[in-house]
């Protein structure tokens, strides 16, 4: 199941989540290694979705840029501004994805949220 939360004026929510999911299943999802995508919090034109694959998992930063793109992947550090600010996510949408994915992730198994916690690092996409 997908949740968003959106701080973007005049934004598609549903349009956003399904372009983010579309992309997180075109690049990881396998047939032997299902991936399971969210939540998904949005703001402005940035985005962090959670995910797992099996045991491990962890957060995409997401921008968009006429079409939404993974930036990079993270861990735990997705879920901060100060994190989401060193990746250069403006501060705004920082703060807001911050609150928003704290809301979400309250929803989030507490074994979800630890495979999520394992990735370590920063990966970067573009």
């Amino acid at each position: 199941m997908i949740a968003v939360a959106s701080c973007s004026p005049g934004g598609n929510d549903q349009d956003d989540i399904a372009a983010i999911e579309a992309v997180m299943r075109a690049t990881w999802d396998r047939p032997e290694a299902p991936l399971d995508a969210g939540p998904i919090a949005v703001s402005g034109d940035y985005a962090v979705a959670d995910w797992t694959q099996g045991d491990m998992g962890g957060r995409a930063l997401f921008r968009r840029d006429g079409s939404w793109k993974v930036v990079l992947c993270s861990g735990d550090g997705l879920r901060t501004t100060e994190g989401l600010q060193s990746v250069g996510v403006p501060a705004r949408d920082a703060r807001n994805l911050e609150v928003a994915l704290t809301r979400l992730e309250r929803d989030v198994s507490g074994e979800r949220l630890a495979a999520m916690s394992l990735f370590a690092g920063v990966v970067r996409m573009e």
